[in-house]
């Protein structure tokens, strides 16, 4: 793994980056609103995968940064967070699937965003464990899935505390 991984390194540097300033972004303009954001079930929700998503990107472009990690630990490790992220997005999914406000019930396809990155990442792993070099493709579609879908999940929610 090690000559391959070397060549993701500007790349991952740039995700360790950018998630990590998106992910405190978005909890300062969470913060402004929090008061109003905790009174729903589906808004805290939404975030906290958004959230979610943004720190997973950063951890798998941090574990590409370390030093000797081999294809089937970076695969394994990457699984892992995948099924921890899932976890999120599931639950978020089942909250507006179920919510009593038909507003928010009708969010529940949108948070369908949610699970592509899922599903790169989970692709991913797989192929980490065959160490097949693929892997870091979709670990990087991934990475850039879940920056897009947290950045629209975010803003739709800042922007329904204030409706």
């Amino acid at each position: 793994m090690g000559e391959t991984l070397l060549e993701w390194k500007e790349f991952n540097l740039a995700i360790v980056g950018a998630a990590s300033a998106l992910a405190g972004l978005v909890i300062v303009a969470t913060s402004v609103n929090i008061t109003d954001i905790v009174k729903s079930r589906t808004l805290t929700a939404r975030l906290g995968s958004a959230i979610a998503a943004l720190v997973v990107a950063l951890v798998v472009a941090a574990l590409g940064l370390m030093p000797g990690i081999t294809a089937t630990w970076f695969g394994l490790l990457i699984l892992i967070l995948t099924a921890i992220l899932l976890v999120f997005q599931v639950q978020t999914m089942r909250l507006l699937a179920t919510d009593r406000d038909l507003h928010n019930r009708a969010h529940w396809e949108k948070s369908l965003l949610g699970l592509l990155p899922i599903a790169a990442y989970a692709a991913s792993g797989v192929l980490g464990l065959a160490a097949a070099p693929a892997m870091y493709y979709l670990a990087a579609t991934g990475a850039i899935i879940a920056i897009m879908a947290s950045i629209i999940i975010s803003w739709v929610a800042l922007v329904e505390v204030l409706r």
